[in-house]
């Protein structure tokens, strides 16, 4: 397998451009609104993730999990995996290095983790009708692609990156939905954007088409942009847009109350 070029990247400049005005938005409330504290943002935010952890976590157990009992568990784990994550960032460390892959599938599948603890997968994968690289190469890969990560500067394109080639290298026996998910969100979150989850069966469906059709063609033109490449792209930037609005109307209602109580 010969993972995406990054130079070959085409992403919707303006659709990043949107997002980086309304964070920018955010810290204006914060900063220059006389009717905001410096605790609206922390508070809001960590109410918003404690909601997506409440109400997205389930949603997503339902899709996942076969049972009631996997479901519960499956939302346990996330809760685990996303307090690892802001305790992290609150100690200034980035996602950056192999072993936290490791460290996030013992949280969000320890299932998994306990059948081949510390080790990327011995065993031939296949998802759809992508066959995932042999397992001989994925050390290699997963190496390649923290290199290849870390030389990308903006936190949306490096998140977006990592988590289209780390579904594609498919490097555990199982669990590699979700620590991608954590993975690619501790990317955002850390440089103060919102985390970004499928929230229903219909981004479910799509993000899985979207994903597969982008594979089967890299398998065959590995060094090209495609249009089911540039689609998944483009579906998880209109995915961080839209937690974006979401989050400045949060903190703008904040303002809002606080002008009313005044009057």
């Amino acid at each position: 397998m010969i993972l995406l070029p990054i130079e070959i990247l085409e992403v919707n400049q303006e659709k990043i451009r949107e997002i980086d005005e309304v964070i920018k938005s955010i810290y204006r409330l914060i900063i220059y609104s006389r009717h905001h504290s410096d605790d609206d943002l922390l508070d809001t935010y960590l109410g918003s993730i404690h909601n997506l952890r409440q109400l997205v976590g389930i949603k997503n157990a339902q899709m996942e999990a076969q049972t009631d009992e996997e479901a519960e568990t499956y939302l346990k784990n996330l809760q685990a995996s996303l307090e690892f994550v802001v305790e992290e960032i609150n100690s200034h460390v980035n996602f950056e290095k192999e072993i936290q892959l490791f460290q996030l599938l013992r949280l969000i599948s320890p299932e998994s983790n306990k059948k081949h603890p510390n080790r990327y997968r011995h065993t031939l994968v296949q998802i759809g009708s992508h066959i995932c690289p042999d397992e001989k190469e994925v050390p290699g890969l997963v190496s390649e692609l923290f290199y290849r990560m870390n030389l990308i500067q903006n936190p949306i394109i490096k998140a977006i990156y990592f988590h289209h080639e780390l579904i594609r290298i498919h490097p555990f026996a199982d669990g590699n939905g979700r620590v991608t998910r954590i993975a690619k969100n501790w990317l955002l979150m850390f440089d103060l954007y919102p985390p970004i989850f499928i929230n229903d069966a219909a981004q479910k469906e799509e993000y899985v088409n979207t994903l597969s059709s982008s594979f089967s063609t890299l398998t065959t033109s590995p060094n090209e942009w495609n249009e089911h490449t540039k689609a998944f792209f483009d579906q998880e930037l209109s995915r961080l847009l839209t937690n974006a609005n979401l989050l400045y109307a949060a903190v703008n209602k904040i303002g809002i109350n606080r002008i009313e109580n005044e009057k």
